[in-house]
């Protein structure tokens, strides 16, 4: 028989494509990602033997995902379009990089997956598919003719799973679409897809209102070396993390009780469609901000501008699927390297939604005192400005005398202009 691993996460859809897959003669390995959703694997997996499935894997990728997928990408100071972090997109390279590898070890010919066909999961996944075993053969259900004429919608999928035995919930079904995992729940679709409408609170699963947060602050430090965070302290509470998953954990339920990380945004899809996403992203916000405070005092200046016009492409290629890539690869190597000095602690204060930088400290720091001080002149001669000046006005001053043969700056006035009305120019 022809072996499939699935990527399985025990809902409707991929329960109904591992029958489907059975049906039509695979064996079907199951296999479930834990990346630190609030699921139930042990009924996850008893789902998925009821169902068809030859074998089950469930593979705890938690420590995993912050070590080797969260933290590079917080060395880049990863920010899709300024504002999103990337939580799926961080997760899903990793789940098919494991799934692949299961694959090898099973002797499997294809790997499948339930991502629909609209949006940016698909390309994540098969990109990761073919980087990593360009042979590997993909079913991806919902881009199949076949299966596409079988189920044209929920009540195709569920009148299927009934006729097979396959086991659904009693739920009612949220009127959104979540994906969950350790560093950020995401919902989209659905009630959201009005731009215009706000979200209501019971929306949010990850981040408390910030009108219902303490009504304190809440002060915590975060240690760094090479740009990875390797301690929290919280003294007013007497604990310290330096586990790695344990320091994330820990940050997350700062940032849940703070109201720390929520976004609503609309942002480009790979494939060029415009979609509404709501963001809650408690933990990692807390380590982006206190990162990029820390390179402020102990990073050069040249480097960290070179840095960051990496950054956007950098953010990019994660959101587009390319994490097994040469140029991710490329930019891993620079953004490493850029990293070498970050070291020292920073102190935050997490307020109501808020997380702000209040001290910081740094064995690698370049900041001097002394040098930047309004009140004490050493080290610096004030003179040597003059010339500084001179030198860069040089360019400024040939600019004008070419405008001057024309009409210097006339369309910054004319532009001016048209913004104000009538009687408002004078």
């Amino acid at each position: 028989m022809n072996k499939v691993v699935l990527a399985y996460s025990g809902g409707l859809d991929t329960s109904v494509i591992l029958k489907w897959l059975s049906l039509k003669g695979y064996e079907v390995i199951a296999y479930t990602a834990n990346v630190g959703q609030n699921d139930d694997f042990e009924e996850i997996e008893e789902k998925a033997i009821k169902t068809g499935a030859s074998k089950v894997y469930v593979e705890d990728l938690r420590r995993r995902f912050v070590t080797e997928f969260i933290f590079p990408a917080l060395m880049g100071n990863a920010i899709y379009e300024g504002r999103y972090l990337l939580g799926t997109a961080l997760a899903r390279p990793l789940i098919a990089q494991r799934q692949i590898e299961i694959a090898e070890k099973e002797n499997a010919e294809f790997v499948a997956h339930g991502a629909t066909g609209k949006g940016n999961d698909q390309v994540r996944f098969e990109l990761t598919y073919y980087a990593l075993n360009p042979s590997i053969k993909v079913i991806s259900p919902w881009k199949d003719p076949e299966f596409l004429s079988l189920f044209k919608g929920r009540g195709d999928l569920m009148k299927f799973a009934q006729e097979n035995g396959i086991p659904i919930k009693a739920t009612v079904e949220k009127p959104f679409s979540e994906d969950e995992n350790l560093m950020h729940i995401s919902h989209e679709a659905g009630i959201l897809e009005d731009p215009l409408e706000r979200p209501e609170e019971y929306i949010f699963t990850r981040t408390k209102s910030p009108k219902e947060a303490r009504d304190e602050e809440t002060v915590i430090e975060i240690t760094f070396k090479d740009g990875i965070p390797v301690e929290v302290k919280n003294e007013e509470e007497g604990v310290v993390y330096k586990d790695p998953l344990d320091l994330f954990l820990y940050l997350n339920r700062i940032g849940y009780e703070n109201g720390v990380g929520r976004v609503d945004m609309v942002e480009n899809r790979f494939i060029g469609i415009k979609s509404r996403g709501v963001y809650e992203t408690p933990g990692a916000t807390i380590l982006w901000i206190a990162h990029r405070d820390l390179e402020g005092i102990a990073m050069d200046k040249e480097v960290m501008h070179l840095r960051d016009m990496l950054t956007p492409k950098f953010s990019e290629l994660i959101y587009n699927g390319f994490w097994f890539s040469p140029e991710m690869d490329f930019l891993l190597s620079a953004i490493k390297k850029s990293q070498e000095a970050i070291d020292g602690k920073v102190i935050l204060s997490i307020y109501k939604g808020n997380v702000m930088p209040i001290g910081r400290e740094s064995p690698t720091s370049l900041y001097d005192r002394e040098l930047s001080s309004m009140e004490v002149e050493g080290g610096f001669n004030s003179e040597d400005s003059k010339g500084f000046i001179n030198i860069n006005a040089i360019r400024l001053k040939a600019h004008n005398l070419v405008l001057r043969r024309g009409r210097p700056y006339e369309w910054r006035k004319e532009l001016y202009e048209e913004t104000l009305g009538e009687g408002e120019q004078d």
